[in-house]
């Protein structure tokens, strides 16, 4: 039992990613279990984002709001993403105009534009990192987002009947929802109602558990979207490895980036870890449908990077004298 539960204590992402998928698969599957999974479907839709409520507002309980402030790497990450958002859609509109070939860069463009994931705090704090830091990042990176993707989507699908202000406006109102609500509350509770904030800060890692529920709905849904996509599968596989290059391309450059201000862990998270259902959402909104499933997969790349990552600072943690002595 003790191994099974430090098992599930080291590999809760990639668990939670395997549930999710096998439970879909299982579902869809089924013809008896069809009407269910229809029923959780839909069930899973509406609790993802009281998921994500309660891994952001359990998170920003632990934030100092006193440390967020401005760094150097904010502005060099930020100055990376945006070059390499204008590479991409330069890109498009220059040589990948039609076809396969559009949809594969659109998929790119998603998994670059979208901003860094309001739970990195999350594994920000399991690496050790600076959450106030972390959380200063994220206000600036999805302000940068509801500014890139109104701007440029619109040059990249024509057809789109959307403008600067209304899309600037449909974003922000998402942004507000899923960050600044929770922000708030933390902020309230960790200030005002103690024994509240002593009661959550008494279970540990409760938002990473709480984080890994919200990956195996997120992973069944990603599934899901690849299952009934009608692109070829040869497209699809080009989408996944170049979704996985991405990954590792963004979690290194963001780690070389920190390294000059002592804020490797940081940065990598910032730059690599992304907030993938936001990326969805706007590549069916704005883009062929097809291209989110690039973000879809790279849910999983980074989920498996976070997991390495966790596992590699654990071993070297436990490696220290210190902690061998205490043991």
């Amino acid at each position: 039992m003790n191994k099974l539960m430090g098992f599930l204590k080291n590999w809760t992402l990639p668990v939670a990613m395997g549930l999710g998928t096998l439970l879909y698969l299982l579902f869809a599957s089924m013809p008896a279990l069809q009407k269910a999974g229809a029923f959780f479907d839909s069930f899973f839709g509406e609790l993802m984002p009281v998921f994500m409520f309660l891994v952001l507002f359990v998170t920003f309980c632990k934030v100092d709001f006193h440390q967020m402030k401005l760094q150097m790497w904010h502005l060099w990450v930020t100055l990376f993403q945006l070059l390499f958002v204008l590479v991409v859609v330069a890109v498009i509109l220059s040589v990948a105009k039609e076809g396969d070939n559009k949809v594969l860069w659109e998929g790119i463009l998603c998994c670059i534009i979208c901003p860094s994931a309001s739970a990195a705090a999350v594994v920000t704090a399991k690496l050790g990192g600076d959450i106030g830091s972390m959380t200063a990042y994220t206000f600036l990176s999805n302000f940068m987002a509801a500014l890139m993707i109104p701007l440029f989507f619109p040059l990249i699908e024509k057809g789109v009947n959307i403008t600067f202000l209304t899309a600037f406006w449909t974003i922000l109102q998402k942004v507000m929802l899923i960050l600044v609500a929770p922000l708030v509350f933390g902020w309230f509770v960790r200030n005002y109602v103690h024994w509240l904030y002593k009661r959550i800060m008494g279970i540990s890692n409760l938002a990473f558990y709480l984080w890994g529920c919200l990956l195996s709905i997120v992973t069944g849904m990603t599934v899901k979207n690849i299952v009934n996509s009608h692109a070829s599968a040869s497209l699809l596989v080009a989408i996944a490895a170049v979704s996985l290059l991405l990954c590792i391309w963004q979690f290194a450059v963001g780690k070389y980036i920190g390294h000059f201000s002592r804020s490797a862990v940081n940065a990598g998270q910032a730059l690599g870890q992304k907030n993938t259902a936001f990326a969805i959402w706007t590549a069916y909104t704005y883009l062929n449908s097809i291209a989110s499933v690039g973000p879809g997969c790279y849910i999983l790349w980074q989920n498996i990077v976070n997991s390495w990552e966790i596992w590699l600072y654990r071993k070297h943690n436990a490696e220290q004298p210190d902690n061998k002595a205490r043991a």
